[in-house]
């Protein structure tokens, strides 16, 4: 045998059974000194390369090569290219040829060829340049071809991306239906690994049982099985609704690629990202099922404390509550308005700190407090907020509040019918604004004091003001006038311009003023108190 092959290595007994003299190159004795030096370079390097020699291509390939042409070696070997390629012929005969007929090679990158090397057509894909081989005389003798395959690279990336597709076309659904529909669309419209997908509902109860039978998955998640010579994939899901067994993804496996480890991997993580999405959507349906209850039982709470204010003759008072449109902001504002033992009117607005349950439960306790505290002492408004303070500390009521305590009482200037006196006290809330019976409008600000529950030894301050026939005061939790992107004296500013013109407005037609002026906020409830002294006085006596 000719010492050319001795490099051949694992393939030098195949070109020893090749008959060479009965190829197209004729005897090895007789090859050309091009051809020759062609195969000893192909021969000694370790990437795969292979010849194609002559009028026919004749093939002579080294070692490596061998993996990229599967069985047809070793009949390859000394064949002509079109004998050996039959199945892809028409897309690389006519690139050989142009590169036997015009000198210039080609460069190919991830070129998808259906390879029949395996007993089937494999879908495969090659990265390659076919290059001019000449003689001494300057004539193209041959070809050759330098190639790697690609195909685990061009797969896996493919697969990736239908994975990043899938995953965020399924992110931000709520419903399980909706992302077993919008799964299997996106499947369908990439119809290279799973074909013909489609999704098997479990049997609903009393109903038919599903088109396919759900197989037994035993202890995995994935079935691969046949059917008129196809291969199926079922993955089980969990289920969308009720009891009983889960959804079932099924799809046909490509009959163009082989069905390894890669591929299961590749199915176990479609169903998995299917998986995530159903769970996510479970979780989020029982989140806002929880927050529904939550802010049903946080509203009829707040609703249960927030009772009709007291209308004492001569005086109009006006509340409202509208509870914050987040599901989870439910929060702590509330309102009050009680006859004290000595006739006088007692108005409360206050803000626990927080938005939850929790939030209301504790207003519920502030507030019972301070009613207990203003109605079993005749204290001017500071000594019950101090009293208020002592009660909250000494029975471990663990919250901060800002809150409002005021008290009407009617003027003792006879002179003066229908005035009266309000007298307040402030625990670190807004200030109230009063309207004067020409329109004009102020707040009522004074010396910042803490909140309540910050301690127990707090001295707390009165103030007093006349409030003349035709005088307006509203009292409000910060939701009324806190905005993202503003500040607080904006909107202090924007709520006196609002109650500017409402001088002859009654105490109801006020707060729906103010409620109409302002959307309800998502992060934060509001809270209303209008006291309203009427332009004149209402006949009878104040109880």
């Amino acid at each position: 045998m000719d010492e050319l092959f001795d490099a051949a290595g694992s393939l030098r007994s195949a070109y020893s059974r090749v008959d060479w003299a009965t190829t197209p190159l004729g005897p090895v004795a007789g090859w050309s000194r091009t051809l020759r030096a062609a195969v000893d370079i192909a021969l000694h390097t370790r990437f795969p390369v292979t010849l194609l020699w002559g009028p026919e291509f004749v093939m002579l390939y080294n070692e490596a090569y061998v993996d990229l042409i599967g069985n047809k070696h070793p009949t390859a070997l000394g064949a002509p290219a079109a004998r050996v390629f039959p199945e892809v012929w028409d897309e690389i005969g006519p690139m050989l040829e142009s590169v036997r007929t015009t000198r210039r090679a080609t460069w190919t990158r991830n070129m998808r060829l259906l390879m029949d090397r395996h007993g089937y057509l494999e879908e495969c894909f090659f990265t390659f340049s076919y290059s001019a081989v000449q003689g001494v005389d300057r004539q193209v003798e041959g070809v050759i071809d330098i190639a790697s395959e690609t195909t685990g690279q061009v797969l896996s990336q493919r697969r990736l991306v239908l994975l990043a597709v899938l995953t965020d076309a399924l992110g931000a659904l709520e419903e399980p239906e909706q992302i077993l529909d919008r799964a299997v669309s996106v499947l369908r419209d990439d119809p290279h690994d799973l074909l013909d997908v489609d999704v098997l509902l479990p049997r609903a109860a009393g109903g038919p049982p599903p088109a396919t039978p759900p197989p037994v998955f035993g202890a995995g998640d994935v079935v691969v099985d046949g059917v008129a010579g196809t291969a199926r994939v079922r993955v089980r899901l969990p289920r969308v609704s009720g009891a009983g067994d889960g959804a079932v993804l099924v799809a046909r496996l490509s009959q163009h690629l082989p069905v390894d480890e890669g591929y299961l991997r590749f199915v176990r993580l479609v169903g998995a990202t299917v998986t995530q999405a159903l769970h996510r959507a479970h979780t989020r349906q029982a989140e806002r099922r929880m927050a529904t209850l939550e802010r049903e039982l946080s509203e009829k709470l707040q609703h249960s404390l927030l009772t009709p204010p007291a209308q004492p003759a001569g005086l109009e008072v006006a509340v409202r509550y509208r509870p914050a449109t987040e599901w989870a902001h439910i929060g702590g504002d509330w309102y009050d308005s009680f006859l004290q033992p000595d006739g006088s009117l007692a108005l409360v607005i206050g803000d626990v700190a927080g938005h939850d349950r929790q939030a209301a439960a504790t207003m519920a306790q502030i507030r019972n407090l301070l009613r207990g505290v203003a109605y079993g002492r005749p204290a001017s408004p500071a000594a019950v907020l101090a009293g208020l303070d002592r009660a909250m500390g000494g029975l471990r009521v663990d919250a901060f509040a800002t809150a409002i305590l005021a008290r009407v009482e009617p003027g003792d200037q006879p002179a003066r019918p229908g005035t009266h006196t309000l007298g307040w006290a402030n625990a670190g809330h807004p200030p109230p604004v009063l309207v004067a019976p020409d329109g004009r409008t102020s707040l009522l600000m004074t010396p910042p004091e803490v909140l309540l529950g910050l301690s127990g030894d707090v001295v707390r301050t009165d103030h007093r003001v006349t409030l003349a026939p035709g005088s307006t005061v509203v009292f409000y939790t910060d939701g009324l006038i806190e905005r993202r992107g503003t500040v607080l004296d904006e909107g202090l500013a924007d709520l006196t311009d609002a109650l500017a013109d409402q001088h002859g407005s009654t105490a109801e037609q006020v707060c729906d003023h103010l409620l109409g002026r302002y959307p309800a906020s998502g992060e934060d409830d509001i809270a209303l108190v209008v006291l309203r002294i009427p332009p004149t006085p209402v006949a009878g006596s104040h109880r």
